[in-house]
């Protein structure tokens, strides 16, 4: 039975919670505490004051590891304007948990849930199920500091087709995580890593890309390196790609089925070498999960294939709620707030927006980093190109031949 992690913000004060599915499943149905089952939901933008008529309470749905770099943000904006957001509540699970969890709360227009952040994925399946606010088409002149977006999280604000509202971002990868003391020299090309795992045969590895990070990055990264015909095309024109995944398979005892693993087997020992992204590759090395004695390499020639997360709004939201999220959202977007998502690498860099830089982070975060941080990481971010992640349609093919070609096998499905 699933698990998910509740925390209530009241200005301050914290309390943690747990909660089953089942609870969850109840408390779906259940009303908005302060709407008394029964506002209205907001029909038009003209429908939606500036400010809300009263102060509103928040229940957030994170389903992409987001409460980390936007929860700092978000505290502070309810402690600033207690007219506008009187408390948040917060509760986590999968990107897979948004449509079970929310469609039923539209389908009956009774929602508990008031904002959800999530991933191109979540986001996506969100879409496909018509369950979003169209925030930016509705809202877009409410919201003017997505102007300052960073040219690639501009892309993929693109990406999200107006549904979704880009919080944070970052390049992601891929990238090579390494210990120097089993690897002497680091690959540059996928040939040379190709030869090291010939010569280290079950030394390397990832996870399945449908559940990594990580995994993902390094599947939508290698047409690109290798010169594929349509690194958009992964069913027509990945050629090489697969060719080449399955030489690398030939050495790869098993694919974990979570990034948590991964860091496990780095960890021990069991693996010398992985693909990663920055933020995978810097925070497992800050909080102990990695020993910091672990190297960080690039190919020589890659394109970076970005990340970001989103704020959707459920439809049937009450006009007040959603006055109060977009005031919420345009504070977000300030530099002095965004580069709160520095954290402690996480998602590094992790702002979205420009001006966001190091030094208006949080001192802990910029000491974190001055440890941690690769110096290098900022000039090979500002000098390789990025592309945005696969469609969603196309990301899901990836995935099935994944699964069928290279890891059959070889991981367990969830």
């Amino acid at each position: 039975m699933r698990t998910i992690r509740t925390r209530t913000r009241h200005r301050g004060a914290a309390v943690v919670v747990g909660v089953t599915a089942l609870g969850l499943a109840a408390g779906a149905c259940a009303p908005p505490a302060d709407s008394g089952g029964d506002a209205p939901a907001a029909t038009a933008a003209a429908d939606v004051p500036e400010t809300p008529s009263e102060p509103v309470e928040l229940h957030i749905l994170d389903v992409a590891g987001n409460q980390k770099l936007t929860e700092p943000m978000i505290d502070e904006f309810v402690e600033n304007n207690p007219d506008v957001i009187s408390s948040v509540t917060w509760e986590t699970g999968g990107a897979p948990d948004v449509t079970g969890i929310v469609k039923p709360q539209v389908d009956s227009g009774n929602l508990s849930v008031d904002l959800v952040l999530t991933g191109n994925d979540g986001l996506s399946a969100g879409i496909g199920q018509d369950l979003w606010v169209p925030v930016v088409d509705d809202f877009g002149d409410r919201l003017s500091n997505q102007e300052n977006y960073l040219e690639p999280a501009a892309a993929m604000q693109d990406l999200a087709e107006g549904y979704g509202v880009v919080v944070t971002y970052y390049p992601s990868g891929p990238l090579l995580q390494y210990d120097p003391a089993a690897v002497d020299d680091p690959p540059s090309t996928p040939q040379e890593l190709l030869e090291w795992a010939e010569a280290n045969p079950g030394k390397f590895g990832y996870a399945r890309p449908a559940n990594s990070g990580p995994g993902r990055t390094f599947l939508m990264g290698l047409p690109y390196i290798l010169g594929d015909e349509d690194p958009q095309d992964p069913e027509n024109g990945w050629d090489k790609t697969w060719a080449y995944l399955e030489d690398l398979g030939q050495y790869v005892d098993n694919y974990p089925t979570g990034t948590g693993q991964v860091v496990t087997n780095v960890g021990d020992g069991t693996w010398s070498m992985i693909p990663t992204t920055t933020g995978w590759e810097i925070e497992p090395r800050t909080d102990g999960r990695l020993p910091n004695t672990l190297e960080a390499a690039a190919f020589d020639d890659f394109t970076w294939v970005t990340d970001a997360h989103y704020a959707a709004i459920p439809k049937g939201q009450s006009a007040d709620k959603i006055a109060a999220i977009l005031l919420l959202l345009q504070d977000v977007l300030t530099p002095e707030q965004n580069a709160k998502a520095y954290d402690h690498g996480y998602f590094y860099p992790g702002p979205a927006v420009e001006g966001a830089t190091i030094d208006k982070a949080p001192e802990e975060s910029q000491q974190v980093l001055e440890e941690y941080g690769r110096d290098w990481y900022d000039d090979l971010i500002a000098s390789e190109p990025s592309t945005t992640p696969l469609a969603p349609d196309a990301m899901v093919t990836a995935f099935d031949i994944w699964d069928r070609k290279i890891g059959a096998g070889k991981y367990t499905e969830e």
